[in-house]
């Protein structure tokens, strides 16, 4: 096992890929593994990771605008007390969830072609001149296979 913790650049509120970001923090180890899974966790209960299209950049627009009709800013939530957006963001990050596990084929994501990682900014100042950086730990799970059996392809 290997484990990485990353924090990731400042983001305004809506829906970001990162996958970028987190294959420059684990490609050196995730090069040693044939096969195993990549489990990436956010450490914040108002932002959110999920997998989906990587290719428009509509879709992220789409996305923020699909989680602001299921869970609006403007009902009467109790939990109030850190803004109008913050109830809204702790539900829509139970919605989407704090983590993402990809497999890892020959020392790669092995992501879909279209897919990339997405990170769900839900606060208007969360990420981006927040308080809150936003950290992930990415553990890298494996079945012992090193990177001298990759040399064997």
């Amino acid at each position: 096992w290997s484990q990485v913790e990353v924090t990731l650049q400042r983001r305004p509120r809506g829906c970001h890929l990162i996958t970028s970001e987190i294959l420059k923090a684990i490609e050196p180890s995730l090069k040693t593994y044939k096969v195993g899974l990549v489990h990436i966790f956010i450490q914040h209960t108002s932002a959110a990771l999920t997998i989906n299209e990587a290719a428009d950049p509509d879709v992220r627009v789409d996305m923020e605008t699909i989680v602001n009709r299921i869970v609006p800013e403007n009902a009467k939530y109790v939990h109030d007390a850190e803004g109008p957006d913050d109830m809204p963001a702790h539900a829509k990050t139970s919605l989407f969830g704090c983590s993402v596990s990809l497999p890892i084929r020959n020392g790669r994501l092995a992501l879909g072609t279209w897919q990339g990682v997405y990170l769900c900014e839900f606060r208007d100042r969360g990420g981006s001149g927040g308080q809150h950086k936003r950290q992930h730990r990415h553990v890298v799970l494996d079945d012992q296979i090193a990177a001298d059996q990759l040399k064997d392809q």
